[in-house]
């Protein structure tokens, strides 16, 4: 986006960012407006390194996966050295989806269902049935389109338009905090699908703090205080802090105990903190002394969002008879639900005429960096570390 073309008066951004005061939300338009939801898809989703999942789905050689950034349909296939491969969901022929979004299988080749095309697993073109070659048809040069494409702690991360720069500053000093959890060694015990009739902004902003918690989570705020913990600083573009566990608690569930032992290899202190942290632009993280739990966030259209939730547990307890996670979800998906609740309440009150954004509280330092870095986006067309 240009300064001369903003999606907003340069006004309305700047007291988001107001560095003498508390900052305050983004303008109406930020959360109803299908024209800056389009250009969020195009900039902050296509132009950035997003989340896609777990590695653990395209695991073995041969096996595909299609899905959707922003507006761009991408392929995952992991070749059969092991590499994992992102390309445009795109047939070089005439323009047919190789897999559907969604959708994954695992085969030896990739084949085009409209006209069956056919490439090797590592993009290359190998045969072209029953194609009659124009004078000068080299099929070196149809290859599928490629896409930058990294594993980091077991998920996948893609850059679509492939200009957002390297995902080492993208992730930056987190991958620092992360790394005592062990995530790429975890296997998913339970999944959950929302759909959320709000903008896939507030999901964000709601999660990074805790202002809310004493009117609404009654059950969390009995294992974990409120007001506990505090926000790390690293490079990169994560956004963050730890909040504690009250004594006698082992974790985040309704009575506080857990049938597991902490994940191993983690410092004491880790054993009493809960980490939240989100990862620009769709993916949270809540890493637990016991499970890690993320919420992996997509927008559907302005006033609406799907979020798919996972828990991560350790394999070793995962394999063992009666394995139950209902502890960790139970809590998770009724703290889910009270936060989804008071998400669709403000998209509904930012709709009405009496929406006039208001400032931050101390407590909510952690909204203010978020909404500072998509008023940054905004002016600056995209969010770089």
């Amino acid at each position: 986006m240009s300064i001369d073309s903003p999606l907003f008066p340069r006004a309305e951004l700047e007291a988001v960012l107001d560095p003498c005061g508390s900052g305050q939300m983004l303008p109406r338009g930020a959360y109803l407006d299908p024209a800056v939801t389009s250009w969020e898809l195009e900039h902050f989703f296509a132009g950035s390194w997003v989340c896609v999942g777990r590695a653990a789905k395209v695991a073995e050689p041969g096996a595909r996966m299609a899905v959707r950034i922003g507006k761009e349909g991408v392929l995952l296939v992991r070749s059969d050295s092991g590499e994992l491969h992102a390309f445009s969901n795109v047939c070089r022929h005439r323009g047919h989806e190789l897999l559907p979004c969604g959708e994954s299988d695992t085969r030896s080749t990739i084949a085009c269902p409209y006209h069956a095309w056919v490439y090797d697993l590592d993009g290359s073109l190998r045969t072209t049935p029953r194609f009659d070659p124009p004078e000068g048809f080299d099929i070196t040069e149809y290859q599928l389109f490629g896409l930058p494409v990294t594993e980091w702690r077991g998920w996948v991360f893609v850059n679509a338009s492939g200009d957002a720069g390297s995902f080492e500053d993208h992730i930056g000093g987190f991958d620092a905090l992360v790394a005592p959890y062990q995530p790429e060694r975890l296997v998913v015990g339970a999944t959950h699908e929302y759909r959320l009739e709000a903008n896939w902004k507030l999901a964000i902003e709601n999660y990074h703090e805790c202002y809310h918690c004493p009117v609404i989570h009654p059950e969390l705020c009995r294992v974990s205080p409120p007001t506990s913990g505090e926000n790390f600083s690293a490079p990169g573009l994560a956004i963050g802090g730890s909040m504690n566990l009250i004594d006698g608690a082992q974790t985040m569930s309704l009575t506080g105990e857990s049938p597991l032992p902490p994940l191993p290899g983690l410092s004491e202190k880790l054993r009493r903190d809960v980490l939240y942290a989100g990862v620009f632009p769709n993916m949270l993280i809540s890493l637990h002394p016991d499970f890690v739990m993320t919420h992996r966030i997509e927008p559907l259209e302005p006033g609406a969002s799907w979020v798919e939730c996972h828990w991560l547990f350790d394999p070793d307890e995962v394999a063992k008879p009666g394995f139950d996670p209902s502890f960790a979800v139970d809590f998770w998906d009724l703290t889910n639900r009270q936060d989804w609740g008071a998400c669709e309440s403000v998209q509904r009150g930012i709709a009405s005429r009496g929406y006039d954004p208001g400032p931050f509280s101390l407590e909510e330092d952690g909204v203010r960096e978020w909404a500072a870095t998509i008023a940054r986006g905004y002016l600056e067309g995209g969010v770089r570390p």
